[in-house]
């Protein structure tokens, strides 16, 4: 499939909302529709952070400060890009944060604020956009989820729920959509070597009984783990302009085989207890 990396005076170019623009995989999007000649309305909680983007392309790019926690601000965002540019013909759901802890060590307010921002966040800009792609009768929605949507690795809980949260909202959002012309499809990244784990990511206050099992997961880290993020770009880009675009797309090498690895082993799972299963129809 062609990937459109440039645009001709002949081609319409496409608005783009991101949500999270301001670091990480939102700002590496951007740059890449802006060189290609899309408008791109790009939201941050600080707008500073978006200044690179404006002064290098001007009226394409939309500067815009959003809290995603925030519902009203949400909606009002959607109003400021439609009267700006008309339309919006996709939507990136990728602010988010990655909380780090054993789940045991995870406060309340800690796992209310992951759920906040990870969940309700993508949920509110989701309802936000709705309401005017269906008037068009046509959209897209990309919500970065994490391959930890579908398959979990320790110390990470609060995180997984969030993005498990996403994969059934999303999943769900994509059957009732459908007529109205909107697609919807979840980007399940691996670990890439962005600020994630680093200046973005939060960390519960460690419990001493969980040490081994922090010292075994992160060892088992190594440099080629983590994707380089500027390889990422070619592939939104192709997902965007995709005609029949999947409901998934997993982003990276680490992400298939350890996806696929857990499915299997659930079917396995699954096929072992089968007979209870149907026991328990009555």
């Amino acid at each position: 499939m062609e990937i459109i990396k440039n645009r001709d005076a002949a081609t319409s170019p496409k608005v783009i909302l991101i949500t999270g623009a301001s670091r990480g995989f939102g700002k590496l999007w951007a740059k890449a529709f802006l060189e290609r000649g899309d408008k791109v309305a790009a939201t941050a909680r600080d707008l500073k952070h978006l200044d690179e983007l404006v002064a290098q392309y001007g009226d394409a790019v939309l500067p815009i400060k959003l809290d995603v926690n925030n519902r009203s601000e949400c909606f009002e965002t959607v109003q400021k890009v439609k009267a700006k540019f008309g339309r919006i013909d996709v939507l990136i759901n990728n602010a988010g944060y990655g909380l780090f802890g054993a789940i045991e060590e995870t406060t309340e307010q800690e796992a209310r604020d992951q759920m906040e921002t990870n969940f309700f966040g993508l949920l509110w800009m989701t309802q936000a956009i709705l309401p005017l792609m269906r008037k068009q009768q046509t959209g897209h929605i990309l919500q970065v989820s994490s391959m930890l949507g579908l398959a979990t690795l320790p110390v990470l809980g609060l995180y997984n729920a969030s993005k498990f949260a996403v994969e059934g909202l999303s999943e769900t959002l994509a059957t009732e959509v459908a007529a109205f012309g909107i697609k919807v499809s979840l980007i399940e990244p691996n670990g890439y070597s962005t600020d994630w784990s680093g200046a973005s990511a939060f960390r519960t206050k460690e419990n001493d009984v969980y040490t081994p099992l922090r010292k075994a997961f992160y060892g088992s880290l190594s440099p080629e783990t983590w994707g380089k993020p500027e390889a990422t770009t070619d592939a939104i880009l192709k997902l965007v302009d995709s005609a029949n675009p999947p409901l998934r797309l997993l982003l990276g090498k680490v992400a298939y085989p350890l996806v696929k690895q857990n499915y299997e082993k659930r079917f396995a799972e699954f096929e072992e207890w089968k007979d209870v299963t149907e026991a328990a129809h009555g």
